[in-house]
């Protein structure tokens, strides 16, 4: 065989195995691949599940937050009207009978109450002499009176009350036009 004819064999032959090793290498490289494929869906997956759970646990402490807020708003709304009661008592009492062993001991308990309630963030609602607002206040009366101011109220007939930043009770007042 002439020498040409070798070397072109073996440049051939040469040429063959490099493309076969190339070849070996790429199929690793996607073998490697499928795994890199799996491990980042893995991770992806984990880290999607992560999210849903901290995200849930969000929700569920707003949720547990907000059944705390309904529930304490209504004993609220029931513990109302017996302040309503001691101070409708408190204001019946004659001024000859105020010194009574009995009525102080009435204005000291209503006094206990309206601390605690204040202490756990129920407070009355301002109104005489305020400017009436629809939020805090439900005008069931109107009067003409010079001396006020337009949409001034004039009289409280029912105290509002709010706990934190919402209204339990709506003042029920006479507002001035």
């Amino acid at each position: 065989m002439p020498r040409k004819l070798r070397l072109k064999r073996k440049k051939r032959q040469r040429k063959q195995l490099r493309l076969k090793e190339i070849q070996k290498q790429h199929q690793k490289k996607e073998k490697k691949d499928k795994k890199d494929e799996k491990i980042e869906e893995l991770t992806d997956r984990v880290t999607r599940q992560m999210a849903e759970f901290d995200n849930f646990r969000k929700r569920s402490e707003k949720e547990k937050s907000q059944m705390y807020e309904i529930g304490a708003k209504d004993i609220i709304e029931k513990i109302l009207p017996v302040v309503d009661n001691f101070e409708r008592g408190l204001g019946s009492v004659p001024e000859e009978e105020k010194n009574a062993p009995f009525v102080e001991g009435m204005e000291k308990i209503y006094k206990q109450l309206m601390t605690t309630l204040e202490s756990v963030g129920v407070k009355p609602i301002e109104a005489v002499g305020q400017e009436f607002n629809p939020d805090f206040h439900n005008a069931v009366m109107h009067v003409e009176d010079d001396e006020l101011g337009e949409n001034i109220i004039a009289e409280e007939f029912q105290k509002g009350y709010m706990y934190r930043e919402s209204v339990v009770r709506h003042s029920m007042v006479k507002v001035a036009n």
